[in-house]
């Protein structure tokens, strides 16, 4: 073998090895939903540091009838960011060093992955970044989480939906898991069912002008989904129906989904005359162009699990919609 051929061997090879490195890369991942490794020394994690971290991202989850966190973190030493847990979804990484930053890096080291840098002097440093940053950090882990779920059940089996396209207009991913229990003129119940409990989605559309954007908003939503519930949602007791909790008022909060407005309210529910109950997520969609508002909303009883994941669920779902243009 002479020379040229030789360097063209090498050559060859050291493209292959570093194919096989990137698809190495990007498709080693780990990590479960809503989990997130923090990379810190055990003496910033059991000081201050590590008390402000869990305060941020462990706080609890608004709107489930019992505390469950907003993410599960798992704590790492940082000599361990070279190994394995580089391949964690969602990675904070926080270290004492005399370079002081905050960045989030997309797809760092694998793919889908969110990796946050934390870095200060001091302690005080650190503390500030995480304060100032703490909201950004949330959200930005949980639209990749969502976009994560999205993206997994697009390779599931989907059910059919066109007959919620054709009533409301609208497509989105639904595993076929669920299956249509009701259906009235302008209204559409899914349920699926899972171990002592069950999932649902409701669909309905009500006039532009049902739910003003004032103070009184959240007694509006309420108002409307305490009437859907009296004509649509009964338990199997007679003169059984489902109502919002009146113990507690629903937490209410703006966002957009397919960049329309959006009331996001998130609660719990009870059936009237019964003892079942759970939590709640719905979202009044402001659809201006075809005058009405519609409402998406999931809720699951589910007494003996653990809730977080089960709304999270419904939220990816719910945030997979497009409304389409009308033929």
């Amino acid at each position: 073998m002479n020379k040229a051929h030789f360097l063209l061997l090498l050559v060859a090879i050291a493209i292959t090895s570093c194919n096989t490195k990137e698809k190495k890369l990007v498709n080693e991942i780990s990590g479960k939903t809503n989990e997130v490794s923090v990379i810190i020394d055990d003496e910033l994690w059991n000081g201050e540091v590590g008390d402000s971290m869990r305060n941020k991202f462990a706080s609890p989850v608004l709107g489930l009838p019992q505390e469950e966190p907003v993410f599960s973190l798992n704590q790492y030493p940082v000599k361990l960011l070279e190994g394995f847990m580089t391949n964690s979804r969602n990675i904070i990484y926080v270290k004492k060093e005399d370079k002081s930053q905050f960045r989030i890096e997309n797809n760092e080291y694998a793919n889908p992955q969110i990796v946050v840098h934390i870095s200060g002097k001091t302690v005080k440093e650190i503390l500030d970044t995480i304060q100032n940053n703490d909201s950004l950090i949330i959200t930005k882990i949980k639209e990749s989480e969502i976009k994560v779920y999205q993206e997994k059940i697009k390779h599931d089996s989907l059910l059919d939906v066109s007959k919620i396209r054709k009533k409301f207009n609208v497509q989105l991913n639904i595993p076929n898991k669920y299956k249509m229990v009701l259906r009235g003129k302008k209204f559409i119940w899914l349920k699926k069912e899972i171990t002592s409990g069950n999932l649902s989605l409701i669909f309905y559309q009500i006039p532009l002008s049902s739910i003003k954007d004032n103070n009184n908003a959240v007694k509006q939503i309420t108002r409307i989904r305490d009437s859907i519930g009296r004509i649509y949602i009964h338990g199997a007791v007679p003169r059984t129906r489902m109502v919002t909790e009146p113990v507690f008022s629903p937490y209410l909060s703006k966002t957009k989904i397919y960049n329309k407005p959006t009331f996001e309210t998130k609660g719990n529910w009870e059936l009237l005359n019964d003892f079942m109950s759970g939590p709640f997520i719905n979202y009044a969609i402001v659809d201006e162009p075809n005058n009405r508002i519609l409402v998406i909303e999931g809720f699951c009883y589910a007494p003996s699990k653990q809730k977080r994941d089960l709304m999270f669920e419904l939220e990816a779902i719910i945030k997979s919609v497009q409304f389409l243009k009308k033929k």
